[in-house]
Protein backbone atom coordinates (compact mmCIF):
# COMPACT_ATOMS: atom_id res chain seq x y z
CA UNK A 1 0.00 0.00 0.00
CA UNK A 2 1.46 3.43 -1.15
CA UNK A 3 1.81 5.51 2.32
CA UNK A 4 1.55 9.65 2.25
CA UNK A 5 5.47 11.22 1.63
CA UNK A 6 6.79 12.61 4.14
CA UNK A 7 8.92 16.13 3.67
CA UNK A 8 10.70 18.74 5.58
CA UNK A 9 10.37 22.26 5.49
CA UNK A 10 12.90 24.59 7.26
CA UNK A 11 11.76 27.57 8.09
CA UNK A 12 14.36 30.21 7.18
CA UNK A 13 15.19 33.30 9.07
CA UNK A 14 12.22 33.32 11.92
CA UNK A 15 12.50 37.42 11.18
CA UNK A 16 11.45 37.33 7.13
CA UNK A 17 8.44 36.10 5.43
CA UNK A 18 9.10 32.77 6.10
CA UNK A 19 7.12 32.06 8.97
CA UNK A 20 3.70 33.93 6.95
CA UNK A 21 4.35 32.14 4.30
CA UNK A 22 4.34 28.70 6.25
CA UNK A 23 1.63 29.67 7.83
CA UNK A 24 -0.70 30.68 4.80
CA UNK A 25 0.64 26.84 2.89
CA UNK A 26 0.24 24.61 5.90
CA UNK A 27 -3.56 23.47 4.95
CA UNK A 28 -2.78 23.08 1.13
CA UNK A 29 0.82 21.19 2.42
CA UNK A 30 -1.05 18.89 4.81
CA UNK A 31 -3.29 17.64 1.71
CA UNK A 32 0.10 16.69 -0.11
CA UNK A 33 2.50 15.20 2.57
CA UNK A 34 2.81 14.80 6.37
CA UNK A 35 4.53 17.92 6.87
CA UNK A 36 7.79 18.28 9.86
CA UNK A 37 8.43 21.90 10.35
CA UNK A 38 12.05 22.57 11.52
CA UNK A 39 13.01 26.05 13.04
CA UNK A 40 12.32 28.74 15.80
CA UNK A 41 8.81 28.65 17.46
CA UNK A 42 9.20 32.37 18.27
CA UNK A 43 9.13 33.21 14.31
CA UNK A 44 5.78 31.94 14.54
CA UNK A 45 5.36 33.63 17.60
CA UNK A 46 5.84 36.90 16.79
CA UNK A 47 3.08 37.72 14.71
CA UNK A 48 0.84 36.72 17.03
CA UNK A 49 0.31 40.48 18.35
CA UNK A 50 0.02 41.89 14.49
CA UNK A 51 -3.95 42.74 14.50
CA UNK A 52 -6.17 41.53 11.08
CA UNK A 53 -3.51 38.99 10.39
CA UNK A 54 -5.44 36.53 7.91
CA UNK A 55 -4.52 32.90 9.70
CA UNK A 56 -5.12 31.79 13.45
CA UNK A 57 -2.99 29.19 14.57
CA UNK A 58 -2.44 27.35 17.69
CA UNK A 59 0.90 25.12 19.20
CA UNK A 60 -0.40 21.59 20.29
CA UNK A 61 0.89 18.26 21.78
CA UNK A 62 3.68 17.10 19.50
CA UNK A 63 1.72 14.18 17.52
CA UNK A 64 4.84 11.97 17.88
CA UNK A 65 7.78 11.85 19.93
CA UNK A 66 10.62 13.55 18.72
CA UNK A 67 13.72 12.00 16.58
CA UNK A 68 15.77 10.03 18.25
CA UNK A 69 18.81 12.17 19.74
CA UNK A 70 17.04 15.36 19.05
CA UNK A 71 18.01 17.85 21.88
CA UNK A 72 14.95 21.01 21.53
CA UNK A 73 11.76 21.11 21.36
CA UNK A 74 8.91 19.46 19.80
CA UNK A 75 5.13 20.81 19.78
CA UNK A 76 2.80 20.39 16.99
CA UNK A 77 1.16 23.78 15.25
CA UNK A 78 -2.23 23.69 13.72
CA UNK A 79 -4.22 26.54 11.06
CA UNK A 80 -7.28 26.80 12.65
CA UNK A 81 -10.48 27.34 10.40
CA UNK A 82 -8.38 24.34 7.69
CA UNK A 83 -7.09 21.08 7.99
CA UNK A 84 -3.41 22.08 8.19
CA UNK A 85 -1.15 20.73 10.97
CA UNK A 86 2.49 20.01 11.39
CA UNK A 87 4.86 18.51 13.37
CA UNK A 88 7.11 20.95 14.67
CA UNK A 89 10.58 20.89 16.00
CA UNK A 90 12.58 23.71 17.20
CA UNK A 91 16.29 23.00 17.38
CA UNK A 92 17.14 26.94 19.28
CA UNK A 93 14.28 27.21 22.10
CA UNK A 94 16.76 28.97 24.15
CA UNK A 95 15.99 31.99 21.49
CA UNK A 96 12.46 33.49 22.55
CA UNK A 97 10.36 36.29 21.17
CA UNK A 98 12.24 39.30 22.92
CA UNK A 99 15.57 38.56 20.94
CA UNK A 100 14.10 38.81 17.73
CA UNK A 101 12.56 41.62 15.62
CA UNK A 102 10.42 41.15 12.78
CA UNK A 103 11.90 42.07 9.52
CA UNK A 104 15.37 42.56 10.78
CA UNK A 105 17.81 39.99 10.74
CA UNK A 106 20.56 39.48 14.22
CA UNK A 107 22.63 36.90 14.98
CA UNK A 108 19.61 35.16 17.07
CA UNK A 109 18.10 34.91 13.80
CA UNK A 110 20.97 33.61 11.97
CA UNK A 111 21.50 30.61 14.46
CA UNK A 112 18.41 29.11 14.52
CA UNK A 113 18.24 29.66 10.72
CA UNK A 114 21.29 27.70 10.25
CA UNK A 115 20.45 25.46 13.20
CA UNK A 116 17.36 24.55 11.39
CA UNK A 117 19.07 23.66 8.02
CA UNK A 118 21.18 21.28 10.09
CA UNK A 119 18.50 19.41 11.75
CA UNK A 120 16.30 19.20 8.55
CA UNK A 121 19.36 18.16 6.41
CA UNK A 122 19.89 15.46 9.01
CA UNK A 123 16.16 14.26 9.24
CA UNK A 124 16.49 13.96 5.07
CA UNK A 125 19.68 11.88 5.08
CA UNK A 126 18.34 9.90 8.02
CA UNK A 127 15.30 8.44 5.61
CA UNK A 128 13.42 9.91 8.15
CA UNK A 129 11.96 12.38 5.67
CA UNK A 130 11.62 11.82 1.90
CA UNK A 131 12.25 15.63 0.90
CA UNK A 132 13.41 18.63 1.72
CA UNK A 133 12.09 22.26 1.34
CA UNK A 134 14.45 25.30 2.74
CA UNK A 135 12.92 28.85 3.27
CA UNK A 136 14.83 31.63 2.67
CA UNK A 137 17.91 32.63 5.31
CA UNK A 138 19.86 35.85 5.32
CA UNK A 139 23.51 34.97 4.42
CA UNK A 140 24.68 38.16 6.34
CA UNK A 141 22.58 37.80 9.72
CA UNK A 142 24.21 33.79 9.17
CA UNK A 143 27.69 35.38 9.34
CA UNK A 144 26.73 37.37 12.21
CA UNK A 145 26.11 34.58 14.27
CA UNK A 146 29.21 33.10 13.63
CA UNK A 147 28.27 30.33 10.13
CA UNK A 148 30.69 31.80 7.60
CA UNK A 149 28.47 29.69 4.84
CA UNK A 150 27.73 31.65 1.07
CA UNK A 151 24.06 29.83 1.55
CA UNK A 152 21.94 26.91 1.27
CA UNK A 153 23.65 25.39 -1.38
CA UNK A 154 27.49 25.26 0.34
CA UNK A 155 26.15 24.37 3.46
CA UNK A 156 23.90 21.52 2.61
CA UNK A 157 26.85 20.15 0.41
CA UNK A 158 29.32 20.76 3.54
CA UNK A 159 26.51 18.64 5.37
CA UNK A 160 26.25 15.85 3.30
CA UNK A 161 29.90 15.48 2.47
CA UNK A 162 29.00 15.60 -1.48
CA UNK A 163 31.95 15.75 -3.78
CA UNK A 164 30.31 18.21 -6.07
CA UNK A 165 26.81 20.24 -6.28
CA UNK A 166 25.48 22.91 -8.86
CA UNK A 167 22.40 25.27 -8.06
CA UNK A 168 19.64 24.73 -11.06
CA UNK A 169 16.10 26.48 -11.47
CA UNK A 170 13.61 24.15 -13.24
CA UNK A 171 10.64 25.68 -14.58
CA UNK A 172 8.05 24.69 -16.84
CA UNK A 173 9.12 27.00 -19.73
CA UNK A 174 12.60 27.32 -18.70
CA UNK A 175 15.43 25.69 -16.83
CA UNK A 176 19.10 26.73 -16.42
CA UNK A 177 22.23 25.65 -13.78
CA UNK A 178 24.61 28.17 -12.91
CA UNK A 179 28.30 27.66 -13.18
CA UNK A 180 29.12 29.85 -10.38
CA UNK A 181 26.90 31.21 -7.94
CA UNK A 182 27.81 34.04 -5.25
CA UNK A 183 30.72 35.25 -6.11
CA UNK A 184 31.76 38.89 -8.19
CA UNK A 185 31.46 38.96 -11.60
CA UNK A 186 35.28 40.21 -11.69
CA UNK A 187 36.10 36.47 -10.09
CA UNK A 188 33.63 34.76 -12.73
CA UNK A 189 35.95 36.32 -15.11
CA UNK A 190 39.20 35.75 -13.32
CA UNK A 191 38.53 32.35 -12.54
CA UNK A 192 37.19 30.84 -15.89
CA UNK A 193 38.51 27.49 -17.05
CA UNK A 194 37.66 25.05 -19.51
CA UNK A 195 37.89 21.86 -17.41
CA UNK A 196 35.76 23.50 -14.53
CA UNK A 197 33.09 24.53 -17.01
CA UNK A 198 33.34 20.72 -18.77
CA UNK A 199 32.54 19.86 -15.58
CA UNK A 200 29.59 21.56 -15.53
CA UNK A 201 28.29 21.39 -18.68
CA UNK A 202 28.77 17.32 -18.09
CA UNK A 203 26.93 17.11 -14.09
CA UNK A 204 24.20 18.96 -15.25
CA UNK A 205 23.34 17.16 -18.32
CA UNK A 206 23.72 14.18 -16.61
CA UNK A 207 21.60 14.96 -13.63
CA UNK A 208 19.13 16.44 -15.88
CA UNK A 209 19.01 13.75 -18.07
CA UNK A 210 18.17 11.26 -14.51
CA UNK A 211 15.21 13.59 -13.99
CA UNK A 212 13.34 14.11 -17.01
CA UNK A 213 14.43 10.44 -18.48
CA UNK A 214 15.39 12.24 -22.04
CA UNK A 215 18.62 10.95 -22.88
CA UNK A 216 19.09 13.22 -25.45
CA UNK A 217 18.88 16.31 -23.82
CA UNK A 218 19.69 19.36 -25.60
CA UNK A 219 21.83 21.77 -23.64
CA UNK A 220 23.09 25.05 -24.42
CA UNK A 221 26.11 26.91 -23.11
CA UNK A 222 26.12 30.75 -22.64
CA UNK A 223 28.74 33.00 -23.91
CA UNK A 224 30.59 35.42 -21.54
CA UNK A 225 30.90 38.45 -24.29
CA UNK A 226 28.48 40.41 -26.20
CA UNK A 227 27.92 38.74 -29.57
CA UNK A 228 29.78 35.46 -27.81
CA UNK A 229 32.79 37.88 -28.44
CA UNK A 230 32.54 38.06 -32.00
CA UNK A 231 35.38 35.96 -33.33
CA UNK A 232 37.55 37.47 -30.36
CA UNK A 233 36.40 41.51 -31.72
CA UNK A 234 35.09 41.54 -27.37
CA UNK A 235 37.16 39.04 -25.27
CA UNK A 236 38.81 35.46 -25.99
CA UNK A 237 37.02 33.87 -23.32
CA UNK A 238 34.38 32.15 -25.93
CA UNK A 239 37.53 29.97 -27.15
CA UNK A 240 38.37 28.42 -23.82
CA UNK A 241 34.34 28.24 -23.32
CA UNK A 242 34.26 26.13 -26.76
CA UNK A 243 37.00 24.04 -25.46
CA UNK A 244 34.78 23.46 -22.37
CA UNK A 245 32.05 22.06 -24.99
CA UNK A 246 34.20 19.97 -26.30
CA UNK A 247 35.58 18.61 -23.36
CA UNK A 248 31.81 18.03 -22.01
CA UNK A 249 31.25 15.75 -25.26
CA UNK A 250 34.21 13.75 -24.90
CA UNK A 251 33.18 12.70 -21.17
CA UNK A 252 29.87 11.61 -22.20
CA UNK A 253 31.53 9.77 -25.09
CA UNK A 254 33.93 8.39 -22.48
CA UNK A 255 31.23 7.21 -20.13
CA UNK A 256 28.55 6.23 -22.39
CA UNK A 257 24.94 7.36 -22.36
CA UNK A 258 24.87 7.47 -18.32
CA UNK A 259 27.45 10.11 -18.43
CA UNK A 260 30.78 10.38 -16.18
CA UNK A 261 28.67 11.25 -13.18
CA UNK A 262 26.58 8.09 -13.10
CA UNK A 263 28.46 7.00 -9.40
CA UNK A 264 28.16 10.42 -7.60
CA UNK A 265 25.54 10.68 -4.81
CA UNK A 266 22.03 10.94 -5.99
CA UNK A 267 18.38 10.62 -4.71
CA UNK A 268 17.74 8.89 -7.70
CA UNK A 269 18.05 5.09 -8.14
CA UNK A 270 20.18 4.37 -11.56
CA UNK A 271 16.80 2.64 -13.28
CA UNK A 272 15.50 4.95 -16.19
CA UNK A 273 12.56 7.76 -15.57
CA UNK A 274 9.19 5.57 -15.35
CA UNK A 275 7.17 5.85 -18.23
CA UNK A 276 5.77 9.53 -19.08
CA UNK A 277 7.17 10.78 -16.08
CA UNK A 278 7.96 14.76 -16.51
CA UNK A 279 8.90 17.44 -14.08
CA UNK A 280 5.76 19.35 -14.36
CA UNK A 281 2.09 17.14 -14.31
CA UNK A 282 0.63 18.37 -17.71
CA UNK A 283 3.57 18.64 -19.98
CA UNK A 284 4.18 15.89 -22.45
CA UNK A 285 6.86 14.15 -21.72
CA UNK A 286 10.56 15.64 -23.19
CA UNK A 287 12.18 13.44 -25.23
CA UNK A 288 13.89 14.32 -28.63
CA UNK A 289 15.44 10.78 -29.82
CA UNK A 290 17.11 11.23 -32.33
CA UNK A 291 18.88 8.66 -34.51
CA UNK A 292 22.12 7.07 -33.83
CA UNK A 293 21.89 9.83 -30.84
CA UNK A 294 24.05 8.39 -27.58
CA UNK A 295 23.70 11.28 -25.17
CA UNK A 296 23.30 14.84 -24.59
CA UNK A 297 23.99 17.66 -27.15
CA UNK A 298 26.00 20.42 -25.99
CA UNK A 299 26.02 23.92 -27.98
CA UNK A 300 27.61 26.97 -27.78
CA UNK A 301 28.84 29.22 -26.87
CA UNK A 302 25.73 31.40 -27.63
CA UNK A 303 25.44 34.97 -26.97
CA UNK A 304 22.97 34.86 -24.02
CA UNK A 305 21.08 38.22 -25.13
CA UNK A 306 19.19 35.64 -27.36
CA UNK A 307 19.83 32.23 -25.57
CA UNK A 308 16.72 32.34 -23.01
CA UNK A 309 14.84 33.29 -25.95
CA UNK A 310 15.23 29.99 -28.05
CA UNK A 311 15.42 28.06 -25.41
CA UNK A 312 11.44 29.23 -24.24
CA UNK A 313 10.91 28.66 -27.35
CA UNK A 314 11.55 24.97 -27.78
CA UNK A 315 15.28 25.06 -29.05
CA UNK A 316 17.49 23.65 -26.17
CA UNK A 317 16.07 21.73 -22.73
CA UNK A 318 18.57 23.57 -20.31
CA UNK A 319 20.81 26.35 -20.59
CA UNK A 320 24.29 26.76 -18.49
CA UNK A 321 24.63 30.32 -17.37
CA UNK A 322 28.00 31.29 -16.51
CA UNK A 323 27.15 33.50 -13.58
CA UNK A 324 24.43 34.23 -10.93
CA UNK A 325 22.39 36.85 -12.74
CA UNK A 326 23.43 35.69 -16.62
CA UNK A 327 20.77 32.75 -15.51
CA UNK A 328 18.71 34.37 -12.93
CA UNK A 329 17.41 37.61 -14.20
CA UNK A 330 15.64 35.78 -17.12
CA UNK A 331 14.17 32.78 -15.28
CA UNK A 332 12.49 34.84 -12.34
CA UNK A 333 11.59 37.32 -15.06
CA UNK A 334 9.88 34.63 -17.04
CA UNK A 335 8.79 32.33 -14.57
CA UNK A 336 8.22 34.91 -11.10
CA UNK A 337 5.99 32.28 -9.56
CA UNK A 338 6.71 28.88 -10.69
CA UNK A 339 10.55 29.03 -11.45
CA UNK A 340 12.52 26.59 -8.42
CA UNK A 341 15.71 26.45 -6.72
CA UNK A 342 16.92 22.53 -7.17
CA UNK A 343 20.19 21.52 -5.60
CA UNK A 344 21.46 19.05 -7.78
CA UNK A 345 24.50 16.03 -6.56
CA UNK A 346 22.96 15.88 -2.91
CA UNK A 347 21.82 12.44 -1.73
CA UNK A 348 18.39 13.88 -1.32
CA UNK A 349 15.82 16.02 -2.50
CA UNK A 350 16.38 19.58 -1.79
CA UNK A 351 13.93 22.76 -3.28
CA UNK A 352 13.61 26.36 -2.32
CA UNK A 353 11.92 28.95 -3.95
CA UNK A 354 13.91 31.48 -5.58
CA UNK A 355 12.97 34.62 -3.83
CA UNK A 356 14.59 35.79 -0.19
CA UNK A 357 13.98 36.45 3.05
CA UNK A 358 12.10 39.85 1.77
CA UNK A 359 12.56 41.38 5.44
CA UNK A 360 10.69 44.62 4.28
CA UNK A 361 7.29 42.43 3.74
CA UNK A 362 7.91 40.54 7.65
CA UNK A 363 4.43 40.90 9.14
CA UNK A 364 2.56 42.81 6.68
CA UNK A 365 0.91 39.40 5.04
CA UNK A 366 1.33 40.01 1.47
CA UNK A 367 4.63 38.06 0.65
CA UNK A 368 3.04 35.56 -2.05
CA UNK A 369 3.31 32.00 -1.07
CA UNK A 370 2.76 30.58 -4.71
CA UNK A 371 6.54 29.77 -5.65
CA UNK A 372 7.19 28.42 -1.99
CA UNK A 373 4.04 26.15 -2.99
CA UNK A 374 5.81 25.27 -6.01
CA UNK A 375 8.92 24.73 -4.02
CA UNK A 376 7.37 21.61 -2.10
CA UNK A 377 5.30 20.23 -4.74
CA UNK A 378 8.46 19.46 -6.73
CA UNK A 379 9.69 18.50 -3.99
CA UNK A 380 7.15 15.89 -3.47
CA UNK A 381 6.89 15.01 -7.24
CA UNK A 382 10.92 14.36 -7.14
CA UNK A 383 10.45 12.22 -3.93
CA UNK A 384 7.46 10.15 -5.82
CA UNK A 385 10.42 10.02 -8.83
CA UNK A 386 12.78 8.07 -6.04
CA UNK A 387 10.61 6.16 -4.78
CA UNK A 388 8.47 5.06 -7.76
CA UNK A 389 5.43 6.22 -5.50
CA UNK A 390 2.74 8.05 -7.78
CA UNK A 391 3.09 11.52 -5.38
CA UNK A 392 1.79 14.28 -7.78
CA UNK A 393 1.38 17.50 -5.76
CA UNK A 394 0.82 20.74 -7.93
CA UNK A 395 0.89 24.35 -7.13
CA UNK A 396 -0.07 25.45 -11.00
CA UNK A 397 -3.24 27.21 -9.75
CA UNK A 398 -2.82 30.78 -8.50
Amino acid sequence: MSRRPRIAISLGDPCGIGPELLLRSLPMLQTWADVTVVGSRAGVDLLESITGKPVIWRWADPPESAPEGFHGLACGLHVEGADGSAFWLDPTPEIRIGQLTLGQGSAASGRATVEAIRVAAGLAMSGAVDALTTLPMAKSAAHLAGYPIPGHTEYLQALAGAPLTRMAFVSPRLSVVLHTVHQSLRSVVEELDAKAVAETLAFAASRFIQLTGNPDLRVALCALNPHAGEAGAFGGEERLLSEARDRAEAMFRDAGPAGPYATLPSPFPPDPAPEGWTLHPGDAPQRHSIPGSHGPRFSGPLPADSLFHRAVSGEFDLVVALYHDQGLIPIKLLEPNRAVNLTLGLPFIRTSPDHGTAFDKAGKWIADPRNFLEAAALAIRLAGRSRQEPWTAWAAEP
